[in-house]
């Protein structure tokens, strides 16, 4: 349940026997009695039915001009026009509350009016200040300081915002006049950010309690701050700085119309504050302008006695005022800018050389106002014939005193370097993709043995990465342990291919997961004169190379058995053939000589034994002419003899 507001109290004086009635009637509508006035007290109950009553109205409205009075008389005593209420004592429960209400009610009124005349006053007089303000910081201290001494305001500040470093600086502030130009952190002030971000005033009532605070809630409780107000001083949509307002606990909230009035206030200082700043800044600029020229002329006659010296330098020196213009050029420079003598000075040394890029000098020339001393700037220009030519440039200030904004600035003509360099980087690009795109790996070491050259093909055969290996692996983890030591020892000894080569040899490259892959190198030693600069080594993968000879390899053997086994069966096939009609005669005529012979003969016997080896040799014949492959079996002492069993069988 919420607390309700107490209502402000009324002093009640000089009451004598109605004093009980008007206390009954105050305290029950909740309206605090008070017998002593206070800057809390906004009416006076009075009865002015005694001379003491007319005589103490008489003291307080001479003493509080702004405190109401409702005046307890009867209808026959004459009242003065500042009793601002009437009530008869018959009327008092009737009559007191509502007319006490509207005492009040007139009272804000007129306290508004007053309030407004006063607004209006003092915007009045702060335009008219700012109409012939001269002195910024002067004017700011002294807005800050009215507005806090008219709003009741316990410190008024003015801040410059940098948005993009998040910093702001304390221009004015009402309690300080000698404060200025500190720097504050935006990080610290929630209210300040969110005044800049939305364009809008900020207004924070209770702050401690106000989430807008909630990290800095604590240094604001500890310094009293209740009640804080910011106003953008913005012009164009840009917020240039903004006012900061501040009242303590025992102050009021910030009232609408107080709101309305700080916004114009602060519209008005924005567009002084960037009229004044632009006055300052032309001001200035003229004043610096001057100086510069004068102290450049001075510093040209200065530099007389180096003008023979400047005559025969081969490069181009320019003397250059504050505004890079040309004070002084030597022939070399005319030459270079193809200008006839003196045609250089008073010109902008940009329309001079017609750079590609207008803002590189200018930016050199930048940063030697800051006392910098920039070299070996290249400036890609043009000649006024038209001729292209790319000059190296340095800068630096004539002397320590940069104030006076004199710059010395030597050209060289580096055309045909540039050119050269340009010719070998292309060169050297061309090299590199010629490498990277041969199919064969290339490794290239120091004379420390630490790879220096890794190409694509070595990362595709030995798995590594050019960037895990250049500079990082030495060349004797690519090989076998010991090879790289041989391979050295070869090259050196000119038996294999001649001094500082090896021809073609088959080695072993170990990959990054430790696999050993064989390869054809070959190898030279780089050299500048005599002088060994490093190794350089060609390998070709004979992975595929070996696998597909291991595969011929097969297919000649396949092949040769393919062939005995034909020869074999052909050759079956012939014996068979030969053999099969001879045998066939033999085993006829054994056949008619058993058929002759009786039983009892003693030739019958041997006729039968030359049947049966006739029949066992057309057995054999029979075999040999089924031979489908060759197959042999051990004989006597180491021979081999065709295995007439499984040569001539038919299964797999």
């Amino acid at each position: 349940m919420l607390t309700p507001v107490p209502l402000r109290p009324v002093l009640v004086e000089s009451i004598g026997p109605l004093l009980p009635r008007v206390r009954a009637l105050l305290e029950d509508a909740r309206m605090p009695v008070v017998s002593e006035v206070t800057t809390a007290v906004d009416v006076a109950v009075i009865d002015v039915t005694s001379p003491e009553g007319v005589e103490r109205r008489r003291e307080l409205t001479r003493q509080w001009p702004r405190l109401g009075v409702l005046a307890i008389a009867s209808g026959d005593v004459a009242l003065e026009s500042t009793v601002l209420e009437v009530v008869a004592p018959q009327s008092l429960e009737t009559e007191l509350l509502p007319r006490l209400g509207r005492l009040r009610a007139r009272l804000v009124s007129q306290q508004d009016a007053v309030a407004r005349q006063r607004d209006l006053k003092v915007l009045l007089e702060l335009t008219a200040r700012y109409a012939e303000a001269t002195n910024i910081e002067e004017l700011l201290h002294d807005v800050t300081r009215k507005l806090a001494a008219d709003f009741d305001i316990d410190r008024a500040t003015l801040v410059v915002i940098d948005a993009e470093r998040q910093q702001g600086s304390v221009i004015a502030a009402s309690d300080d006049a000698g404060l200025k130009d500190l720097r504050i952190e935006l990080s610290r002030y929630p209210e300040i950010r969110e005044a800049v971000r939305t364009g809008k005033p900020v207004i924070v009532e209770d702050a401690p309690s106000h989430p807008l605070l909630e990290d800095v809630k604590e240094s604001v409780r500890a310094r009293d701050i209740r009640n804080i107000a910011v106003f953008p001083l913005s012009v164009g949509g840009r917020v240039l700085a903004v006012l900061l307002v501040r009242r303590s606990s025992e102050r009021g909230a910030f009232n609408p119309r107080e709101v309305d009035f700080l916004t114009t206030v602060a519209h008005a200082t924005a567009v002084a504050f960037r009229n004044i700043r632009q006055l300052d800044r032309e001001r200035g600029r003229r004043e610096l302008e001057k100086t510069a020229r004068l102290a450049a002329e001075e510093r040209i006659e200065e530099l007389g006695r180096y003008a023979s010296y400047f005559a025969h330098l081969s490069d181009g020196v320019a003397i250059l005022d504050s505004r890079a213009c040309v004070l002084s050029l030597n022939p070399a420079g005319e030459k270079q800018l193809d200008l006839e003598p003196g045609a250089a000075v008073g010109r902008h040394v940009n329309a001079l050389t017609n750079p590609v890029d207008d803002a590189l000098l200018l930016d050199v020339l930048y940063s030697v106002s800051k006392g910098q001393t920039r070299t070996d700037v290249d400036l890609h220009a043009r000649t006024g014939l038209g001729r292209r030519l790319i000059l190296s440039i340095s800068a630096a200030p004539l002397t320590g005193d940069t104030d006076q904004g004199v710059a010395i600035l030597t050209m060289r003509d580096v055309t045909r370097q540039r050119q050269m360099a340009d010719e070998l980087k292309r060169t050297k690009e061309y090299l590199e993709r010629l490498i990277d795109s041969s199919v064969d790996a290339i490794i290239a070491a120091d004379t420390r043995g630490n790879v220096t050259l890794f190409n694509k093909a070595a990362e595709r055969v030995t798995g590594w990465r050019a960037d895990e290996v250049i500079g990082k692996v030495h060349v004797t983890q690519l090989y076998p342990e010991g090879i790289a030591n041989e391979v050295m020892q070869r090259l050196r000894s000119g038996e294999h291919g001649g001094p500082g080569r090896l021809a073609t040899s088959r080695y072993e490259l170990v990959s990054s997961t430790g696999e050993h892959i064989p390869v054809n190198m070959t190898a030279s030693i780089i050299f500048d004169g005599t002088r060994e600069m490093g190794t350089v080594g060609l390998f070709t993968d004979l992975r595929d190379r070996l696998n597909l000879e291991r595969k011929l390899t097969d297919v000649e053997a396949r092949l040769l058995e393919s062939e005995k086994n034909a020869v074999i069966v052909a050759l079956a096939g012939t014996t068979a053939h030969e053999l099969n009609q001879p045998l066939t005669s033999v085993m006829g005529y054994a056949e008619l000589l058993k058929r002759k012979l009786k039983g009892d003969d003693p030739s019958a016997r041997a006729v039968d034994i030359i049947f049966r080896e006739a029949e066992r040799m057309a057995e054999i014949v029979r075999k040999i002419g089924k031979i489908t492959r060759y197959e042999t079996m051990s004989y006597v002492g180491n021979s081999q003899i065709v295995d007439l069993d499984k040569a001539s069988s038919r299964e797999e």
